[in-house]
């Protein structure tokens, strides 16, 4: 079975990358998709992003990923790509709340479009892309390094620079 793991990952985050490891145990094959966030500028470019998540699970040895690129509607690009899974992580009550709302409308969209939920462990519960952002464009404004830490942002994605 094919699911679709979709985000902003600006930037990509261990959190993120246990969440593609543990969905593989799920799923025969997975989708990351990189979707435009009006709602979040972005720090990296989408083809950044995309290079980031494809070296991180290179370098985990996780095979079975695609990663790909997409500015229109989550269910628009499901029903392209042939699929009715989606994944979506849950660090708190309060993305369980915004997540099962998303996958109500989703399915709405998208009739037989259906969400799985995955909890996120206790060692990468408290990281988000947005605070390793804010950690990282502080760093780069004040030039300070490193610009971000290890434990939040896998190698490859540690080395790249946003685009400014």
């Amino acid at each position: 079975m094919k699911a679709i793991y979709a985000g902003s990952f600006d930037p990509l985050t261990l959190g993120h990358l246990d969440l593609i490891r543990r969905a593989l145990n799920v799923v025969d094959e997975l989708v990351v998709a990189i979707l435009h966030n009006p709602y979040k500028p972005g720090f990296f470019t989408p083809g950044q992003r995309a290079e980031m998540i494809g070296e991180a699970c290179a370098d985990a040895g996780l095979r079975r990923v695609t990663v790909a690129v997409d500015e229109g509607l989550l269910a628009d690009f499901a029903r392209k790509q042939g699929c009715s899974l989606l994944i979506r992580g849950l660090r708190n009550c309060q993305d369980l709340e915004s997540e099962s709302a998303m996958a109500r409308a989703n399915a709405l969209l998208a009739p037989g479009l259906e969400t799985i939920f995955l909890v996120a462990g206790s060692d990468t519960a408290g990281i988000s892309s947005s605070l390793t952002t804010g950690r990282a464009s502080r760093c780069v404004r004040t030039m300070s390094t490193p610009w971000t830490t290890r434990t939040w942002r896998p190698t490859p994605c540690a080395r790249t620079r946003p685009s400014t």
